[in-house]
């Protein structure tokens, strides 16, 4: 056998903890204390005034939403202003992202518009009253009169900023609520309270299904469209949307059969029978020839199959099985047994109704079921939303923080609907920054670009780059082809996003194969990232690129190139040096490193701009002995690489601290090998909950991917596993496995 460079593992022990970097100097404020009260006090006396408007039953408890919007230099969590909320008796229940223009900026620099949080936050009528009438007699010298400083604006959520989208004139709705509310307090006394409200206008309701994400709870009602903005007074509603329909992604290219003789099954049992998939779709057929590698689940409560469903079901899982099938050639081993959960039935109204049913269904699977991957090619037919996260996804995330999952996800097929009104971004719930996102591309070969239908990006922030990955999903010139639904084993072409999340899912499911328990979760996602194929495309059109063809092209390393995975874990508010690979005696030429980190983070659905609670600030050290910014400097200087990757119509989105709460980053950099000794990365974990300091102690898992190519030296690879034989090792695969797509 010829010799094969296996990437290297146990990065983790090239790390070591490292002292914290000085603080920043002291803060310089865009106003004074009197600057604030001027203009604040006419803010908060009006915000009085609008409460008190309010009926008594729109108030639960005598409780109302103010909001707060932070001034622009005053998001970051340690500006967070506790004491004044503390002080005036209220309690932040959530947030979003707000462009505003201060009306000043620290030391004279111009006002422009930018990106801020605006709070949400809950407190008795009388303590908003309390707090206008006492707001003159604030003593400067106090915590809450500095944080007074840092708020831009006062206002009261008006009942048409919480309507979502466009709503029909009239006739009975679907609605979707989103209520600010725990489940304990829905459970004691909210959802009574809403109750009644709606029974104040004439409206019957039945409540329907719910779910809970921290302080937020999705409510599904039927009412009268013309009463939407009655209801929307209550004073706990966030949002209010009508109930967007469940979308299957059905083929963007129409499915026919493909004129060839049978195709020839693999007869032997996958390469793994360790490795747990599930995907959640419409079933499969009694008999299907499929079966022999899948095991059909039929949930409780389930009505028929429809033959639409199971073609889709046969599909997405032919997919994650073999992938896109050339009909020429024997149907490669699959690499998993995989279990098919049927989570879709008969339901007439075009799925109206079903979205919340459908979600129930999956959560119930995996609160009791732990899978190593699952696939998801259904969702709401919704586009993202900036300022709000859909149940679909503050559910998913949650759940998929807290497991050793790797979820993917298909994007949609609306890249060519209206841009101007977004509808072409991706679809819920691709917005989950604890799965990846897949998009579709047109070509297997080298010439390939964004299927035209594949939903574009970018995603929320935090979650800005999505799709994640795209891979081939089949064009009408080019179909991606599956087993069809007969019983009898034939093939179909068809196209969609749908068959490309799966095909990036089999991907993975072969690394974990490969290596069994020795890559993570989070590494198998942050090698699949590592190796993608980029492209000059936008990252909204393609993520970051097209998932390698080739098992061989992940695992694998050129004699010019090493690859090393580092699986380790950081406590909050520590910082750890990861040091980069490279000969002792120097590297001569030019050596291009590139680098990937991803890592789970837990979620504050109902604070969207905050959405992440865990953030890793990566910073490059290429020379150790470079002291150049300052005396007494601790550290070696730093050099720009994570922030210097093309980001394009995406900069003007962004928060300026939002980088460094990306949980999956990537770039590469080219240098001069004379500028390097002793390389590394200073890896710093920030810790954040609803938007402010957190001190949990819960250590992050994450995985960083980094590749060292050298052309000048056709042996760096054998150098690398010389110099680093008592730190580093091998990765051998534990099977043979054909390695191909």
């Amino acid at each position: 056998m010829s010799k094969r460079n296996f990437l290297l593992g146990k990065g983790e022990r090239l790390t070591e903890d490292i002292l914290s970097r000085p603080g920043g100097g002291e803060k310089e404020h865009p106003y004074t204390f009197d600057e604030a009260l001027q203009r604040l006090s006419p803010m908060v006396s009006g915000v009085a005034s609008k409460i008190d408007e309010l009926p008594a039953y729109a108030c639960p408890r005598d409780q109302a939403i103010i909001s707060l919007t932070l001034n622009p230099e005053y998001i970051a969590k340690s500006y967070f202003p506790k004491a004044l909320l503390r002080d005036v008796g209220f309690k932040v229940v959530g947030s979003r992202p707000k462009k505003t223009k201060p009306e000043k900026k620290s030391r004279g620099r111009k006002s422009v518009e930018t990106v801020t949080t605006e709070l949400f936050a809950r407190g008795t009528r009388d303590s908003i009253r309390s707090w206008g009438e006492n707001l003159a007699n604030w003593d400067p010298s106090e915590t809450r009169s500095q944080d007074l400083i840092s708020i831009e604006a006062i206002s009261t959520p008006a009942p048409e900023e919480k309507i979502k989208g466009t709503l029909p004139e009239s006739g009975i709705l679907p609605m979707e609520i989103v209520l600010h509310s725990s489940e304990v307090d829905a459970q004691m006394y909210l959802l009574r309270g809403f109750k009644v409200y709606l029974e104040k206008l004439d409206l019957d309701v039945a409540f329907g299904r719910r779910f809970f994400a921290n302080d937020l709870c999705f409510l599904e009602i039927d009412a009268p469209a013309e009463k939407a903005d009655e209801i929307a007074v209550f004073s706990m509603v966030r949002a209010l949307r009508q109930m967007p329909k469940l979308r299957v992604l059905r083929p963007v290219v129409r499915s026919s059969d493909i004129p060839t003789n049978i195709p020839k099954l693999p007869t032997e049992p996958p390469a793994s029978n360790d490795i747990r998939v599930a995907v959640f779709d419409g079933g499969i057929p009694d008999d299907h020839p499929i079966t022999n590698w899948v095991k059909v689940h039929e949930l409780p409560g389930l009505r028929p199959k429809t033959t639409e469903f199971l073609s889709h079901g046969v599909a997405v899982t032919s997919a994650a099985l073999f992938g896109h099938i050339n009909p020429r050639e024997q149907v490669p081993q699959p690499y998993s047994y995989i279990d098919h959960y049927r989570v879709l039935d008969n339901t007439p109204g075009q799925y109206l109704g079903k979205l919340y049913e459908v979600l129930e269904r999956i959560e119930s699977v995996l609160s009791t079921e732990e899978f190593d991957f699952i696939n998801l090619s259904i969702g709401p037919d919704l586009s993202i939303e900036d300022d709000e996260v859909h149940a679909w996804t503050a559910v998913l995330d949650d759940r998929l923080s807290n497991t050793s999952t790797l979820a993917t996800i298909a994007v949609g097929n609306q890249g060519e609907s209206d841009s101007v009104l977004g509808l072409n971004r991706i679809r819920v719930p691709a917005d989950c920054v604890n799965a990846l996102a897949v998009g579709a591309c047109d070509r297997q070969d080298h010439n390939w670009k964004r299927a035209p239908y594949s939903s574009v990006g970018p995603g929320r922030s935090p979650g800005l780059i999505k799709p994640d990955l795209v891979d081939f999903g089949g064009v009408v010139d080019l179909p991606f082809v599956v087993l069809a639904e007969d019983t009898k084993p034939t093939l179909k072409a068809t196209g969609g996003t749908s068959f490309a999340a799966p095909s990036v899912m089999r991907q993975g499911i072969g690394i974990r194969a490969l290596f069994g328990g020795n890559l993570n979760h989070l590494a198998i996602r942050a090698l699949l990232i590592h190796t993608a194929e980029e492209s000059d495309q936008d990252l909204k059109e393609v993520g970051w690129g097209r998932v390698a063809r080739k098992l061989e092209d992940i695992i694998l390393c050129s004699d010019n190139t090493v690859r090393v995975v580092y699986q380790g874990e950081i406590s909050p508010a520590k910082y750890i040096r990861a040091a980069i690979p490279i000969p002792s005696g120097g590297i001569s030429g030019n050596v291009v490193i590139r680098a990937t980190i991803c890592y789970k983070s837990q979620t504050d659905p109902h604070h969207p701009s905050n959405y992440t609670r865990a953030g890793l600030q990566v910073t490059f050290r290429p020379h150790d002995d470079k002291f150049t910014l300052r005396p007494n400097q601790i550290h070696p200087d730093p050099d720009s690489f994570f922030r210097s990757h093309k980001i394009g119509a995406a900069k003007n989105m962004l928060r300026h601290d939002a980088w460094k709460w990306e949980n999956c980053l990537h770039a590469s950099k080219r240098k001069r090998g004379s500028s390097l000794r002793n390389p590394c990365f200073d890896i710093h974990y920030n810790s954040r909950s609803e938007g402010h300091d957190s001190n949990h102690d819960r250590k992050l898992s994450y995985a960083l991917v980094v590749t060292v190519q050298a052309k000048n030296i056709s042996n760096l690879y054998d150098q690398i596993l010389r110099e680093y034989a008592t730190r580093l090792e091998q990765l051998i695969p534990v099977l043979e496995l054909p390695l191909r797509v």
